[in-house]
């Protein structure tokens, strides 16, 4: 059997940047575990937070020190290092924008190289909140109450702006949730409580994005179910985030010890079964592939289940839910990686049946 190389994509101008190293670190290290040694030669590329991009020999050293790189020569972003011409398929883990909303997607799909993960459309609709809830309305799966809103709203005239706050407070309530629609990682988030909570955090998540989606609060359990396939996917047992601050935000997130896994969730197995039905139905009607971790809210009181996401590129580390989920399922890490790049073939191989 020939050795694949593969091209491990990490880095990225986002603010997940530091989140993508340390995904492809255990990535890296995967892909030369056991079998996947004999079947794949990993060439790891490297983007700048500026966008350039760094070939292998950069690339692995950001790797091995685990640090951010920043080049002062003059580059041109336009220009790849010589070695992406030898890829034969691309992994890549680059979270938030410019790496999971579509753009990384559209330009792989150019250079005509199979690619690990979800193609333009589900990435770019699996990014935009707003894109996504209106998708999941469509094919009737429940979720929270929401309004969608813009920047040109809240930055608008005195007049303009109170009358939005005061649709918000009709129709959401207090607390709500006030996010942008197009970051990952619980960036820009905020939870009002008050007139003056909303009103400050309807002006900062306007800084991040011009489309701000505002969410009623709900008493519930954050759980996640891991997905992993392509016109068959398949679903992992389901965890549980627990954590002690006022709700899961970027610092929870990140910091150790803040949050913590509970795998499995302790659910009724009416419940585990509702949750990975609707994970299935949510991953298809965005028309993901490869992998995703779809996310949902379980109000314990009530039984009800609401879907809150689906992220297209989860964190990729050891620790993270994604792999932990499948490790918890009987797929251990480096099978995983393996199992994806095989995804991501089958996915090139249809595309390219399909257009003969």
């Amino acid at each position: 059997m020939a050795i694949l190389k593969v091209g491990l994509l990490f880095g990225g101008n986002s603010g997940e940047h530091e989140v993508s190293i340390n995904s492809a670190k255990a990535i890296f290290a995967a892909l030369q575990e056991g079998e996947n040694a004999t079947k794949y030669e990993v060439k790891p590329f490297y983007i700048q937070k500026n966008g350039i991009w760094q070939g292998p020999q950069i690339a692995n050293q950001v790797l091995t020190s685990g640090q951010v790189y920043q080049s002062d020569t003059p580059q041109n972003k336009w220009q790849f290092p010589s070695q992406v011409s030898e890829i034969e398929v691309w992994f890549p883990i680059l979270h938030g924008p410019n790496g999971e909303d579509g753009t990384i997607q559209g330009l792989l799909t150019l250079m005509q190289v199979p690619f690990v993960g979800s193609g333009v459309l589900g990435s770019a609709v699996g990014m935009d909140k707003i894109a996504m809830k209106s998708a999941f309305a469509q094919v009737g799966l429940p979720q929270v109450k929401y309004m969608a809103v813009t920047r040109g709203q809240i930055w608008s005239n005195p007049c303009v702006f109170p009358k939005l706050c005061d649709e918000i407070e009709a129709n959401l309530g207090y607390p709500c949730f006030i996010k942008p629609a197009n970051l990952g990682s619980s960036v820009g988030i905020s939870k009002a409580k008050n007139r003056n909570e909303l009103e400050k955090a309807l002006d900062d998540a306007a800084k991040y994005d011009s489309r701000i989606i505002v969410e009623a609060g709900v008493v519930a359990r954050e759980v996640e179910c891991a997905v992993l396939g392509n016109d068959k996917p398949k679903v992992s047992i389901i965890g549980e985030i627990t954590f002690q601050s006022d709700f899961y935000d970027y610092e929870t997130k990140y910091t150790d010890g803040k949050s913590q896994m509970i795998i499995p969730a302790e659910l009724p197995d009416n419940v585990v079964r509702e949750i990975q039905e609707m994970s299935v139905k949510a991953f298809t009607t965005l028309n993901c592939s490869g992998l995703s971790r779809v996310d949902f809210f379980y109000v314990e009181s009530t039984g009800g289940i609401l879907i809150n996401e689906v992220n297209t590129l989860p964190g990729f580390t050891k620790f993270s839910m994604y792999p932990q989920l499948w490790a918890a399922t009987g797929i251990t890490f480096p099978n995983l990686v393996d199992q994806l790049i095989q995804l991501a073939m089958e996915t090139y191989q249809n595309l390219a049946t399909s257009d003969q």
